[in-house]
């Protein structure tokens, strides 16, 4: 067994690495100029390809993915000439970061009089001091300065180079004069948890994230802690009584869930309990992050389609394998000796009965998490979903990237625990 759990950690490894080269490749490479985007149709080439420098776009994509997959604060520091360190902003907690020169955290900014330090206090307030001769010459003959800028870049500006940059403003794109020649944008990397800043929101990737799994994991738990015990109860009935009136309901019932859409599930839930009858909300507006826990009737329409759509499915495979097994001679043989039925049923085929559906079950999560991102979107529900495909329509692929490999290693997992879940209900299944 721990042979078997090491081999699956390290084809999980493997599988993730590959999906995630395909996806960053996919996405940033061939997603086309998301400048366009975020600037407007309007904008022109050159305030294009600016704010592209100021991405890092300009760099090869090899470079970028690697920033991406293990960050490049420790390449970074060797221009700098300094460590690199990330502090969190009092007001709104996201990292920024600063280089640490002789103790103080210290980041630059050039002016019309010339390069100042930005010296950051204990007490979080920031002194503005002139910096001296910190001009180096390279091997162009320029004379250059490698340092981290307040848009938590490492920059490299030119004595008497004269570049012009746009700037995005609240007020729309701002021209700047000896601005930096180069920008590499500092993450940390996938891998230690920075995915990156959104490109719709400025905002860390990881910061946002956090809140949107926390409701998914809630709208995805209820579903699921609701639709599980009440399909496999539905399925066994059904198994235990075919031909029966009951299963012929049950299997026919089933049967339409299954086959309806979500989103035509949860259209059908809003006409009825949210526009004609009034019950429940019928969209999912979040006035605070803590608003389904004070108002549990904003996620009721949406655990009511998942769970409709899941019902159907798990509970017509829990009665194929519940009617197999009541028909193997081991349980025609402890009926015909008298066993009582009821103790048949619990002692002897249930636990046979449920290798498949468990089996079913977990890789049928990957699934739940694909139907979540149509039903968050339907009702305006502000969970992972919707944050995806919200990113995927704004072309933010940082935002795109760490949700999909998020959901990716939720598929891995589940597919992990599968198998040890069949293990355990089978006890003839050894792994090697």
């Amino acid at each position: 067994m721990a042979r078997f759990i090491f081999r699956s950690l390290i084809s999980t490894a493997v599988t993730m690495f590959l999906v995630s080269a395909v996806l960053f490749f996919l996405l940033e490479v061939g997603g086309g100029d998301v400048t366009v985007k975020i600037l407007g149709v309007f904008a022109t080439p050159e305030q294009r390809e600016s704010y592209r420098k100021q991405l890092g776009l300009d760099r090869s994509a090899a470079l970028r993915y690697m920033d991406w997959l293990i960050g490049n604060d420790w390449s970074a520091e060797r221009l700098v000439g300094h460590d690199l360190v990330t502090v969190a902003n009092e007001q709104t907690g996201e990292q920024q970061w600063w280089a640490e020169v002789d103790g103080r955290l210290t980041r630059w900014e050039m002016t019309a009089d010339g390069l100042n330090a930005l010296i950051r206090q204990p007490s979080g307030d920031i002194v503005r001091e002139p910096v001296g001769e910190v001009w180096t010459t390279n091997e162009a003959g320029e004379e250059e300065f490698w340092g981290v800028n307040t848009n938590n870049s490492a920059v490299r500006w030119v004595r008497g180079g004269g570049e012009t940059a746009f700037q995005l403003t609240t007020a729309g794109m701002r021209e700047v004069q000896n601005a930096p020649a180069q920008y590499i944008p500092l993450r940390k990397g996938l891998l230690r948890g920075d995915a990156g800043l959104s490109l719709q929101s400025g905002r860390p990737v990881s910061a946002a994230l956090g809140t949107r799994i926390r409701n998914t994991a809630v709208l995805a738990g209820a579903a699921f802690a609701i639709v599980m015990p009440l399909a496999l109860l539905l399925g066994v009935v059904a198994g235990i009584s075919e031909g029966r009136p009951i299963d012929r309901v049950i299997s026919i019932v089933g049967l339409a869930f299954t086959a309806t859409p979500e989103f035509v599930t949860g259209i059908f839930l809003i006409l009825i309990f949210g526009i004609w009858l009034k019950w429940l909300p019928a969209v999912s507006v979040f006035l605070s992050d803590d608003a389904m826990f004070r108002d549990p009737t904003l996620i009721a329409l949406p655990v009511l389609t998942l769970t409709a759509v899941e019902l159907g499915y798990v509970a017509r495979m829990t009665r194929a394998s519940m009617v197999e097994v009541m028909s193997s001679s081991y349980i025609r043989t402890a009926i015909i000796k008298g066993m009582p039925f009821r103790r048949v049923v619990l002692r002897h085929a249930l636990r046979n009965a449920l290798m498949a559906p468990i089996t079913i079950i977990m890789l049928h999560v990957n699934w739940l998490v694909g139907g979540v991102v149509v039903v968050e979107v339907i009702f305006g529900f502000p969970g992972l979903g919707k944050y995806i495909y919200d990113s995927a329509i704004f072309g933010d692929f940082n935002a795109v990237e760490a949700a999909a490999m998020l959901t990716v290693l939720i598929a891995v997992v589940t597919r992990l625990l599968g198998d040890l879940a069949y293990t355990f209900l089978n006890p003839r299944i050894r792994y090697s």
